[in-house]
């Protein structure tokens, strides 16, 4: 049975109607810094020299190297976080996304890190399976 002209606009309109009430992903608002604009700069520089230096890192990786470093300025790992999300607003940084089997890994790296000489995911962070 073929359709109507009439059923086939029916079809269209009622498909542009359920495109056009669909929800799209929320905006994320801008980081806003609370700290000075100097401590911000020697914070992202500090961070910026650590993922230069030693490569793709994870969140964890890059919070274990700040430690080490003894950053007057960063406290937490959470602050660090919030400047690892505005250094990638201000394309500072990159994150890239590693698959290790079903797996995904993030990694932050500079902008002049080329992927093909990337090295493989650290042992260290490899998931283990539950133990019984």
């Amino acid at each position: 049975m073929l359709c109507s002209p009439i059923d086939s606009r029916q079809m269209v309109f009622g498909t542009v109607v359920r495109w056009a009430t669909k929800k799209g992903r929320p905006k994320m608002k801008p980081v806003q810094l609370l700290s000075p604009p100097e401590h911000t700069l020697s914070i992202s520089r500090a961070i910026f020299d650590v993922v230069k230096e030693h490569g793709p890192l994870t969140i964890s990786d890059t919070w274990d190297h700040v430690k080490e470093m003894g950053l007057r300025g960063l406290a937490s790992k959470r602050q660090m976080k919030i400047m690892l999300r505005w250094m990638r607003e201000r394309q500072k940084l990159r994150q890239i996304c590693c698959h290790n089997g079903p797996h995904k890994q993030f990694l932050y790296t500079t902008w002049f890190t080329n992927p093909k000489n990337m090295p493989s995911p650290s042992p260290t962070r490899k998931l283990q399976p539950p133990k019984p």
